[in-house]
């Protein structure tokens, strides 16, 4: 028997010998506790490892959720499980705690602008971006994208060459609170708060936004095309 067969056999799930009360007080320990020491968003199934099989987890989550109001910390739903995270009024604090400036890690317009396509036409290739925004995408961006774990390859693409393609990550849902991408706004409501225009979409180009682009296209001394790296 492995060691984690072992754990499983012993753990003591349904707690039958508390009260009703009791148990669902520790189920709720157990739960936060679990919440607590992840790096990432936890799924239901692992919660439910720690809770016994009748206990609504949700309902747990609800529970830990009333008890925390007023705490610099949340539990939030993303990437199809839930998180700890600290409340938005508390981000100064943090970032000026480890040493981060106002602009801390957010990414440029350029690279934002380069993850809404990937979110919304993924899987896609760098020359499916290119052809969008009508210039070159950089490798750079990309891989910028790719070490920030927003991004990663996806499928071979069926074109000649068959090169590869990008689709968005779990961190990607995790970082912007989705909890799939079912949630992302649909073109016309991107549209209608300016971050897309539909026209240009369907002419075959997005073109970058009129006085944007000429201070920073620069950055990158070794390219001879005109890319989009920095917008």
């Amino acid at each position: 028997m492995t060691g984690r067969r072992a754990n499983e056999d012993t753990f003591d799930r349904e707690l039958a010998g508390l009260s009703p009360e009791r148990r669902w007080r520790e189920w709720m320990g157990r739960v936060e506790a679990v919440l607590f020491a992840a790096a990432e968003p936890v799924p239901r199934e692992v919660l439910s490892r720690v809770v016994g099989r009748d206990c609504d987890v949700e309902l747990v989550i609800d529970d830990i959720r009333t008890e925390l109001a007023g705490r610099p910390y949340d539990i939030v739903a993303v990437a199809g499980g839930w998180q700890m995270r600290t409340r938005r009024a508390y981000g100064a604090a943090v970032r000026a705690a480890r040493g981060q400036g106002e602009r801390g890690e957010q990414l440029s317009s350029s690279e934002m602008l380069a993850l809404v396509a990937i979110a919304y036409f993924q899987p896609i290739t760098r020359s499916e971006l290119s052809a969008f925004f009508g210039r070159e995408v950089s490798r750079d961006l990309v891989a910028r994208l790719r070490a920030a774990g927003l991004v990663a390859a996806g499928p071979r693409s069926p074109q000649p060459g068959a090169p590869y393609t990008y689709v968005t990550t779990p961190a990607f849902l995790a970082r912007f609170g989705f909890t799939s991408l079912r949630e992302l706004l649909d073109i016309e409501q991107l549209e209608e708060a300016g971050l897309l225009d539909k026209d240009k979409l369907l002419a075959g180009g997005w073109g970058p936004p009129a006085g944007e682009g000429d201070d920073e296209a620069g950055d990158d001394p070794d390219s001879g095309e005109e890319e989009l790296d920095e917008l």
